[in-house]
């Protein structure tokens, strides 16, 4: 490794460097990932493969006119510059510095560079050719990783680096991203349908377990009996003890795989208020997961607020229990649970939260609740509630309903609105809410005012509108929001006006990127990550969805279903929601280390975070930067 040849000239072939100069080098390198997964071997390698050069403020180290890419660049010092050509202009500049690994994507695709790179400083870099690159990719699991999921190992490591900042925190506590199939410890106790109760009590009575799974011959589940299913269903019921299990057995039963996670089983139990979940391999049961074993360890479960929910019998208990889901929303943090499952589960209780509220005021007011719908808009019509979030809701009526009738409807939709304000979720300062004339109307008021913005709508209704179309229902008649959603969904579709109005208002909104491609901070060294961030994904997913035909809400759903029907390249796709998930995470823990009251609850300090959220912020609002240029191919012609 020569000591800094020029750009101009550099060395002919790299030398073996000295022992102390290659542990300066390899010490350097172990601050960034990847090398900072890689043994000493695999650095070694690197290193003595590598040229040192320099590069003066202006000077190009990759163009597309070069063609296929022969070299990596490693940055040491200083900061380089890609610059699209004019094809892709409108998609700016993105900016590397230290510790950025460049160009991967034409290196792995043995291509040529589609951006120009320049220096943008004085800049020294490692330049490591493409051919002992593969090489290196074969010793080294993750170097070979990186070079193919970038977004994703930095996804990774970054998820890795909370963790360890909260792990004082949750010593004792499992994570609940865990496969089932690592929580199983034995093969399930079961019967078959035709055991008598009394011999499978006994069994029960000796093993000391919980619940009794009943299976077909080939040890598929058909049903499950547990000790709490014994006083109402056999005691009380005075079933004889001769009688077949298959008499009283719950069926059918809840299943989940080796594959799915705790958290899936977390969520299955608090959704259905069970307490046993048999897992299956290839649909035959192979264990049997508890409560208990999810939850032993843990000081507040999913299982504990969501029966508090339930139970709840006044306003003042759903108060507390709104500070029980935040407080468990921090504990999931700890954990290093991603943002998609950290906002599932908190979407999921907030629900639970607002169902009960619903049951309550509807009772009081006199209201049948199985007569109207209540619909759940913006973020909780995504699942994607942050622990800073204010109420975006609506109700649809029935056709027939009478003036006086929607009189007594509309206030038992503002005590309700504010009911949710007092436990901590605030009153939408647009009025998005269905304590509001205008979000409580008839299937036919809301099926004309979707037509009048889906066919004459400036953009700036538009604009107000969009939350509206992430609507699910929450309460009551969830066939009134099914028939909406297929008629305005179809009607989306099917105008490609609208669409276009829908993306022009998406891309009014821009990544925080100088004209050099760093994050572009305010005076106060801060960037939003709702509107500058994780909006710019909402907004084009949602654009997508409508545009390719989907009924889905959530943000990742609705890339995963529009990638497809595309016919995108699922890296392109996944890397849509990853980046939204990571600017998701980043907006959490703003909410939860601040308190999630505070008056900025989406704006975050860049010079704070660590080296690798600080690289994949970046990455992030370039991966948001690059949808938004396949926006404009898409609709502004």
């Amino acid at each position: 490794m020569p000591s800094a040849p020029t750009a101009s000239a550099p060395a002919a072939a790299a030398q073996m460097p000295s022992p102390s100069l290659l542990a300066n080098f390899r010490q350097e390198l172990t601050r960034y990932p990847p090398f900072a997964q890689m043994d000493g071997a695999a650095l070694d390698f690197f290193l003595t493969h590598c040229e040192q050069r320099y590069y003066a403020p202006g000077e190009v180290l990759a163009q597309p006119a070069d063609g296929v890419i022969k070299r990596i660049f490693f940055i040491r010092q200083g900061s380089v510059s890609a610059v699209r050509g004019i094809a892709e202009l409108s998609g700016g500049a993105f900016a590397y510095e230290s510790g950025d690994l460049f160009p991967l994507s034409a290196a792995v695709a043995r291509r040529a560079v589609t951006a120009t790179y320049s220096a943008a400083a004085d800049t020294f870099v490692l330049a490591l050719p493409c051919e002992p690159m593969w090489q290196l990719a074969q010793r080294s699991q993750p170097f070979a990783d990186f070079l193919n999921r970038r977004i994703a190992q930095f996804l990774e490591l970054s998820k890795q680096a909370l963790q360890a900042v909260y792990s004082s925190q949750a010593l004792a506590e499992q994570s609940l991203e865990t496969p089932l199939g690592d929580l199983i410890k034995r093969a399930p106790v079961s019967c078959s349908p035709g055991t008598p109760l009394q011999e499978a009590l006994a069994q029960m009575h000796r093993g000391r377990i919980g619940s009794m799974l009943v299976a077909d011959p080939q040890g598929r589940p058909i049903g499950i009996l547990t000790r709490y299913d014994v006083l109402g269903r056999v005691a009380l019921a005075q079933v004889p003890m001769d009688s077949p299990i298959s008499e009283v057995m719950v069926q059918p039963v809840h299943t989940l795989t080796t594959a799915d996670t705790a958290q899936d089983a977390a969520l299955l139990m608090s959704r259905h208020g069970i307490r046993h979940v048999p897992v299956t391999r290839d649909g035959v049961a192979v264990g049997l997961v508890s409560e208990r074993d999810l939850f032993a360890m843990q000081r507040l479960s999913l299982k504990q607020v969501g029966t508090s929910i339930r139970a709840a019998a006044d306003i003042d208990t759903l108060k507390l229990v709104a500070q029980d889901i935040r407080r468990f929303a921090r504990s999931l943090l700890s954990q290093g649970v991603q943002a998609r499952q950290l906002t599932a589960l908190t979407s999921h209780l907030n629900d639970g939260l607002t169902h009960r509220l619903l049951e309550l005021k509807a009772a009081e007011h006199g209201i049948a609740l199985g007569a109207i719908c209540w619909l759940a808009l913006g973020s909780e019509g995504r699942a994607e509630q942050t622990v800073a979030t204010d109420q975006d809701n609506a109700l649809i009526l029935p056709d027939d309903t009478m003036d006086g009738q929607r009189n007594d409807i509309l206030a038992f939709a503002r005590d309700v609105n504010l009911a949710l304000d007092a436990c901590g979720y605030p009153l939408c300062r647009g009025r998005v809410m269905a304590g509001e004339q205008g979000c409580c109307l008839t299937l036919r008021e809301w099926r004309e005012r979707f037509a009048g913005w889906i066919e004459h709508g400036a953009p700036s209704d538009l604009l107000q509108a969009s939350i509206y179309f992430d609507l699910r229902a929450l309460a009551g008649n969830a066939d009134l929001a099914r028939q909406l959603q297929a008629e305005v969904y179809g009607a989306a579709r099917r105008t490609p006006r609208f669409l276009k109005q829908m993306a022009l208002n998406a891309l009014e909104r821009t990544p925080p990127l100088n004209w050099v491609g760093a994050v572009d901070v305010d005076d106060d060294g801060k960037i939003d990550l709702k509107l500058r961030g994780t909006a710019i994904f909402v907004d084009a997913a949602r654009l997508y969805s409508l545009a390719h035909g989907s009924t889905l809400t959530s943000t990742r759903e609705r890339f995963e279903s529009a990638g497809v029907r595309m016919g995108l390249a699922p890296a392109e796709y996944q890397a849509w929601s990853g980046a939204f998930e990571f600017l998701q995470m980043l907006r959490l823990r703003v909410q939860l280390e601040g308190g999630g009251a505070q008056a900025e609850p989406n704006r975050i300090a860049v010079a704070g975070l660590n080296d690798i959220d600080r690289r994949i912020l970046k990455e992030s609002l370039r991966v948001a930067r690059s949808l938004q240029q396949r926006l404009r191919l898409d609709y502004e012609r």
